[in-house]
C-alpha cells in the first residue's frame, strides 16, 4: 500500500510540473558509468519543458567543481577552456566526454533550468579505471622464464640421454671384448678328452 501511493504521489507531482507553466522534467538512463582511461563516455539525460531550457554540467571530484558547459536549446555552447576539445553537448542535454582520465572520475551534475526559473537537476557517478599493462607484463616474464626453464631442462635430458647411450656402447663393447678374451683363452686351456 505504501509503495503505490509513493508511485501515484510521484506520478502525480511529474504530471503537475509538465502541466504547469514552467514544469521542466529531467531523466538521467544511466547514472553509473564505468570507464577505462582513454575511453570516450556519454552521460546521457533526457529533459522536457513547456519553454527553452538553459542546460549546465558541473564536474565534482576531489581535485575541486569544474564547469563543464552550459547552453540554451538552439543555441552556441559555452564549454570551458579546460574541456574545448573534449565535449559534444546533444540537443537532449546529453554530453560526450572524449578520451577520459583519471581525473574525469566523480559526479557529474546537470541543471535543467526552464526559462520560466524551474529547475531539474541529475547525477551521473563516474568511475574511470587504468589499465594494469603489470600484471599482464608479470605473466609474459613468468611465461618466458617457464619456457627457457623448460628448454633447459628438455637439452639436460637429451644430454643425458646421449651420454647413457655412449656409456652403454662402451659397456657393451667392453663386455664384447672380455667375452671374447675368455673364449679363446677357455680354447687354450680347453683339456681334451
Amino acid at each position: 500500500p505504501l509503495n503505490n501511493w509513493c508511485s501515484i504521489t510521484s506520478g502525480l507531482i511529474t504530471l503537475l510540473c509538465l502541466s504547469a507553466p514552467g514544469g521542466v522534467s529531467l531523466v538521467v538512463p544511466q547514472p553509473n558509468i564505468n570507464a577505462t582511461v582513454a575511453q570516450n563516455i556519454l552521460l546521457s539525460v533526457e529533459y522536457s519543458c513547456r519553454g527553452v531550457a538553459t542546460v549546465e554540467w558541473k564536474h565534482v571530484s576531489s581535485w575541486g567543481t569544474t564547469s563543464i558547459v552550459e547552453w540554451r536549446s538552439g543555441n552556441y555552447a559555452n564549454i570551458s577552456t579546460v574541456y574545448k576539445d573534449r565535449v559534444t553537448t546533444f540537443e537532449n542535454g546529453s554530453i560526450q566526454l572524449r578520451n577520459v582520465g583519471m581525473r574525469d572520475a566523480g559526479y557529474y551534475f546537470v541543471t535543467v533550468t526552464e526559462e520560466h526559473g524551474t529547475n531539474a537537476y541529475g547525477t551521473i557517478i563516474v568511475n574511470v579505471y587504468e589499465i594494469i599493462y603489470e600484471d599482464l607484463h608479470f605473466v609474459a616474464v613468468l611465461f618466458a622464464f617457464l619456457a627457457a626453464v623448460s628448454a633447459i631442462l628438455i637439452c639436460f635430458m637429451w644430454l643425458c640421454n646421449k651420454s647413457l647411450h655412449l656409456f652403454q656402447k662402451k659397456t657393451t663393447h667392453k663386455l664384447t671384448g672380455i667375452s671374447l678374451k675368455m673364449q679363446s683363452r677357455c680354447r687354450i686351456f680347453k683339456p681334451e678328452i
